[in-house]
């Protein structure tokens, strides 16, 4: 019993650390985004310049193997984790009815992080994919030209629709997550509770608010 339980915290220790490291990374993605909404030639420049200083910069490579390092570790230990709570539930299930009075978005985590799983592999194969492996054109300094790649890609309407339903779930996987993580790594003190839950809510809701704007902003106005 004392094993299993051991078990446990590490594995949601390991999801508490790979979870905020991939919430670090949304920061730096968004912030290198939002050179998006620059004015169009502008834009087209620095863009193609920051995806070229990503791709040919030794220390963010290794920093992109440990982001997709932290990425299947954090889908496995959280199915591993789902597994585990759903047979643990089935057996006490008529004993405990704490589960109906949890959040919705809470009990689903899992379809959740499936929604964002799948919006994930379509992206990096429409963007990551296409850059690395593509056949792209190139902008008037010589670099591979990502630019043109995402104003064509947002340019249909319901990839825009599917982004912003996808920043939806990603709000309340960050939620919970980042409710959670604090609580395992022992940071949702009584006393700092309440800073705790509103530094969840604004960055939960500025992150994904900031992802959803880009895309249609491209879509509607570029």
């Amino acid at each position: 019993m004392a094993k299993s339980i051991q078990r446990t915290l590490s594995r949601k220790n390991w999801m508490a650390v790979t979870g905020l490291f991939l919430c670090f990374y949304l920061v730096i993605h968004l912030l290198g985004n939002l050179q998006l909404l620059l004015p169009d030639e502008r834009a087209h420049i620095q863009f193609n310049w920051y995806a070229e200083v990503l791709s040919g910069n030794i220390i963010i490579r290794v920093v992109s193997w440990i982001l997709f390092a932290s990425i299947i570790g954090h889908i496995i230990y959280a199915l591993i984790i789902t597994l585990t709570n759903n047979h643990a539930r089935n057996i006490r299930y008529q004993y405990d009815r704490r589960s109906a009075e949890s959040k919705w978005y809470t009990r689903n985590m899992g379809v959740l992080g499936t929604v964002i799983l799948i919006f994930l592999l379509i992206h990096l194969r429409d963007f990551w994919y296409i850059y690395k492996f593509g056949d792209l054109p190139v902008d008037e300094k010589g670099r591979k030209d990502l630019y043109v790649l995402v104003i064509k890609v947002y340019s249909d309407l319901w990839y825009v629709l599917l982004y912003v339903v996808c920043m939806i779930a990603l709000f309340y996987h960050l939620l919970h997550g980042f409710f959670s993580a604090a609580r395992t790594l022992g940071l949702y003190h009584p006393r700092y509770v309440r800073w705790v839950k509103m530094f969840g809510w604004v960055y939960s809701v500025v992150i994904c608010a900031g992802f959803a704007f880009i895309p249609l902003y491209v879509h509607f106005v570029k």
